[in-house]
């Protein structure tokens, strides 16, 4: 007789403990009686709001900061109207992101309804906004809020108060910055970078762009002050090419071609979430504006909106020196079909992650091919010396070379 197997899911869903007490966490909506016990707070008086305080200190008991706030502690109880305690124990940590998705949907500051009375659920608003379109958060968020909040979203789909079984329809799950001696950032280690300082000193843009120039935005990448300052110094050559705009619409050169297919890679890049190699591709339009010397103001127009997403800010200074309306506000450029279609292609040509040339070879040109003639490139010999220095080569066809070398310059 045999005996087969039968199919079985087990969910690993850990123990919810509410352990770590701040002032921040939701209040649990119990207050304590000595006559009648436990009472629930009533309905018309929920939610029970957090009181409004400059300072507050630990109690020094192991108790919630709210118990020392008696104003807000004590209350009568709804049932006998005695003295009675609210419940000074919070849920902190993932208890509000469990739902904040569907609380902003049914929110009346953001969807005016009477602000006079509490928001009230409502199905046309949950069916219009739900579920998320894209979801965007670290590996830990994947493994601890983001379960949590399916087993809330489906026990309220089972009750039919939404109508979708999942409540995000896509994830992204951002790589880990680490620090620039390879380990994760830590306090312990002291390798940690305050980006608040960095912005100070380099501009907000300048971090932007930089974090998504690391890599793919899935994988770990480690903080690096040398790569950084390549980024400021992209921008300030966008800063330069303000100089250099003229009057008119682009001429029918392979430079137009390169425009519209930038067009194109950065709108299928910044779609893929590979904002890298979108990054390259206005290096490589820049580089190219800037040895012309002479730039259409409709090329260079389009040239601000693809930065737009990625510099938003630098974008947005350059591009009112044209236009009134906010470039966030303007239509997205189009790739024209029939300027794309070439015999050649231009690579960027990277070392170590770094942009240091171009070449432009046959569309669809052989591996091997490409790597030859990269290596003969003078601004790649300043880098590399010979084969046996690079560890990984890396080949986009008709788009992109990496090559990765033991020096990690």
């Amino acid at each position: 007789k045999e005996v087969g197997g039968k199919k079985k899911v087990t969910y690993k869903l850990k123990d919810w403990v509410f352990s770590r007490q701040r002032y921040w966490g939701e209040p649990i909506p119990l207050i304590h009686c000595s006559k009648c016990g436990v009472v629930p707070v009533p309905e018309s008086d929920l939610p029970v709001k957090l009181p409004s305080v400059k300072s507050y200190q630990p109690t020094g008991t192991g108790e919630s900061p709210l118990a020392n706030i008696d104003s807000w502690v004590k209350v009568k109880c709804p049932n006998c109207q005695s003295q009675a305690r609210r419940e000074t124990n919070t849920m902190p940590q993932w208890a509000g992101s469990c739902w904040y998705y569907l609380a902003y949907a049914m929110h009346p500051e953001l969807f005016p309804r009477s602000k006079s009375k509490p928001a009230k659920w409502s199905k046309e608003l949950e069916q219009k906004w739900l579920p998320v379109d894209l979801y965007v958060g670290g590996v830990e968020h994947a493994t601890r809020h983001l379960i949590y909040a399916r087993f809330w979203h489906r026990f309220l789909y089972e009750q039919g108060w939404v109508s979708t079984s999942e409540p995000f329809q896509r994830l992204k799950n951002q790589g880990m910055i680490y620090g620039e001696d390879g380990r994760k950032m830590s306090k312990r280690w002291g390798n940690v970078i305050n980006p608040d300082e960095v912005v100070r000193e380099l501009g907000a843009d300048t971090v932007r762009v930089y974090e998504m120039f690391m890599g793919p935005f899935e994988h770990l990448a480690s903080w690096s002050t040398d790569n950084i300052m390549g980024v400021r110094r992209f921008l300030e050559r966008v800063w330069r090419l303000r100089s250099l705009v003229q009057a008119g619409v682009a001429k029918e050169t392979s430079d137009e071609v390169l425009l519209h297919r930038s067009i194109k890679q950065v709108t299928e890049d910044i779609e893929a979430f590979s904002f890298n190699t979108a990054i390259s591709a206005l290096m490589i339009l820049s580089n190219r504006f800037l040895e012309r010397g002479a730039i259409a103001q409709s090329e260079y127009l389009t040239f601000l909106q693809l930065l737009a997403p990625l510099a938003p800010h630098l974008a947005e200074e350059l591009w009112r020196e044209y236009r009134s309306q906010s470039i966030h506000l303007s239509r997205w450029p189009q790739a024209d079909p029939t300027k794309l279609e070439t015999d050649t292609v231009t690579l960027a040509v990277q070392i170590n992650g770094k942009l240091r040339a171009e070449l432009t070879v046959k569309r669809n040109t052989e591996k091997n091919a490409v790597i030859d003639q990269v290596l003969s490139l003078p601004a790649v010999a300043r880098w590399i010396n010979n084969r046996q220095a690079i560890q990984r080569e890396i080949y986009i066809p008709n788009r992109l070379v990496n090559l990765v070398t033991n020096t990690g310059r």
